[in-house]
C-alpha cells in the first residue's frame, strides 16, 4: 500500500476495548511523577509488524500478548493506574490498578501490501494504534493502551500507545523487553526501578545556569502563521552514508570540530534546512531543541532499569541569519556545546527551574529532534521472531526522529512532521 492510496481503502475491524489489569494485587496509593515527566505529558505511540510463516500462525497472538500484558504489569503497576492531581496541584499517578486497555483488530489484506510503514499517513496509522481525542480530559485517559492488528497473511501489527510522562524511550524499551520474555516463556532479565524520587527538585529550589532551552520564540514566522490550519503530513527520510561523510567534511573543513556523531550532522543540518524553509528573517531566533539521555550522567549512574523520564531537552538558540549564513561548523559546535552543558548539576538546576516557573521546553521552537536509532525496539520478539519495521505513529508538528535500524546499516532513516506547505519547502531544500 503506498502513501498515495485512500486511508478508506485499508479496512481494519476493531473489537471492543477491554481492560487488562495486572495478573495480581498490586501496590495502590499516590505514585509520584518527577518534573522531568511532568513536562512531557502527552501521548505517543509506536507500531511494529510481525511477519508470520504461515496464514493462521497468530490465530493466538491476541491471547498470548494480553496474558503477558497482565503479568508484566504486576511489575510495571504504575501503567495499570490513572493520571490525578496531587494537594499541589501537580499530576500524580493513582495506583488504581484499572489496567492498561487492549483492543484486538483484524485487517482485510497481507501485511506486505504495507509497504514501508514510515511512509503511511496518519489515518492509516490510526487505524493500528488505539488512542483517545486530544480534547478527551487527560485524566480520563488510560496510560497504556495495546492493540494487535491480525492480517490475513499471518503476521501482525503491535500497537503500542502511552502517556510520555510515564516512560521515556529506554524505559519503553525495557518495558516492551519484558512483555516480550513473559510471551515467550522466558524470564525477565530487566526488573524497574519504580522510585522517581531521585529526581526530585531540591528545597529549596537552585536556578543555578542560565536556561534557554526554557525561552519562549514569541516571534514567529509568517509562513508558520499562514499553514496554521493546514494539515500535518509525515515524510521519511534517509541520509545516505556518502552525504553523511559530505557534512562531515564541512563540519570538519575549517579546524573548529575534530570530530561529530551521525547525530550531531543530522541535528545541525535538519535544523538549518528548516530554518531555511520556513523562509525566516534573518533577526528572527530560531531554537533546537533534542533529547540527551541521562543515566550515566549522574554521579553514581541512576539504577538499572530506571521507570520513567531519564532524558533533558537542552537547546541551541541564535538567528536565522547567523544559522544559515556561517559555516557549517557553526552549527555544528552549538550542538556539541549543548550536549556537553547537560551535567547532573544543569539538570538539577533545571528540575528546579521547572519547579518555579512550571515552563518547559516544549514551549516555542524551531525543530524538536529526538533519537530513537538505538533503542533497541526492533529487537522485541513475542514469539513470532523480531519485528521487521517500527515506526513511531503519532509525533507532533516540526519533529524529527531519527528511525529504528539493524546496526550493520550506516545511513540514517530520519521521520520528519510539519504542516503540508512547510514539508513542500523543507522537501525541496533537503540533500539526501
Amino acid at each position: 500500500m503506498t502513501e498515495s492510496m485512500e486511508k478508506e481503502a485499508f479496512v481494519v475491524e476493531k473489537f471492543e476495548p477491554v481492560s487488562v489489569p495486572p495478573a495480581f494485587k498490586t501496590i495502590d496509593g499516590v505514585y509520584f511523577l518527577s518534573n522531568l515527566d511532568l513536562y512531557q505529558n502527552l501521548t505517543i505511540s509506536n507500531l511494529f509488524c510481525y511477519k508470520s510463516e504461515t496464514r493462521t500462525s497468530n490465530n493466538n497472538a491476541c491471547e498470548v500478548i494480553k496474558q503477558a500484558l497482565a503479568e508484566v504489569l504486576v511489575h510495571y503497576y504504575p501503567f495499570a493506574g490513572r493520571l490525578g492531581i496531587s494537594s499541589e496541584g501537580k499530576l500524580v499517578v493513582n495506583c488504581t490498578g484499572e489496567g492498561a486497555i487492549f483492543v484486538e483488530a483484524v485487517a482485510d489484506c497481507d501485511l506486505d501490501l504495507l509497504g514501508n510503514i514510515t511512509k503511511l499517513n496518519f489515518g492509516m496509522l490510526g487505524k493500528l494504534v488505539h488512542t483517545y481525542p486530544i480534547s478527551q480530559n487527560i485524566l480520563e485517559i488510560p496510560l497504556l493502551t495495546v492493540q494487535v492488528t491480525r492480517f490475513k497473511c499471518g503476521g501482525f501489527v503491535l500497537g503500542v500507545a502511552n502517556n510520555h510522562c510515564m516512560a521515556d524511550g529506554i524505559a519503553i524499551n525495557d518495558f516492551l523487553s519484558s512483555w516480550a520474555q513473559i510471551a515467550r516463556g522466558s524470564p525477565m532479565t530487566i526488573f524497574p526501578f519504580l522510585d522517581r524520587s531521585i529526581l526530585s527538585s531540591r528545597q529549596p529550589p537552585k536556578n543555578e545556569f542560565p536556561h534557554q532551552e526554557f525561552y519562549e520564540i514569541k516571534d514567529v514566522p509568517k509562513s508558520v502563521l499562514a499553514s496554521k490550519d493546514e494539515e500535518f503530513v509525515r515524510k521519511s527520510f534517509c541520509l545516505k552514508d556518502k552525504k553523511l561523510n559530505h557534512l562531515r567534511t564541512l563540519a570538519m573543513e575549517d579546524g573548529k570540530i575534530e570530530k561529530c556523531s551521525n547525530f550531531t550532522l543530522v541535528a545541525a543540518y535538519t535544523w538549518r534546512v528548516m530554518t531555511e524553509a520556513l523562509q525566516m528573517e534573518a533577526d528572527q531566533q530560531t531554537k533546537l531543541v533534542f533529547a540527551v539521555e541521562l543515566r550515566s550522567k549522574f554521579k553514581p549512574p541512576l539504577p538499572k532499569g530506571y521507570f520513567g523520564n531519564a532524558v533533558f531537552h537542552p537547546c541551541c538558540l541564535c538567528s536565522a541569519g547567523e544559522l544559515t549564513s556561517k559555516p557549517f561548523s557553526f552549527a555544528v559546535k552549538l550542538v556539541q556545546d549543548a550536549i556537553k552543558s547537560v551535567t547532573e548539576e544543569y539538570v538539577r538546576s533545571a528540575i528546579d527551574h521547572y519547579e518555579v516557573k512550571g515552563t518547559n521546553p516544549y514551549g516555542a521552537y524551531t525543530l524538536f529532534i529526538s533519537a530513537w536509532s538505538k533503542l533497541g525496539f526492533l529487537d522485541n520478539d513475542f514469539g513470532w521472531g523480531k519485528p521487521t519495521q517500527s515506526t513511531l505513529g503519532n509525533p507532533g508538528p516540526n519533529l524529527c526522529f531519527t528511525l529504528p535500524q539493524s546496526e550493520d546499516k550506516k545511513d540514517v532513516n530520519f521521520l520528519m512532521v510539519m504542516a503540508s506547505s512547510l514539508m513542500n519547502s523543507f522537501e525541496g531544500l533537503i540533500e539526501t
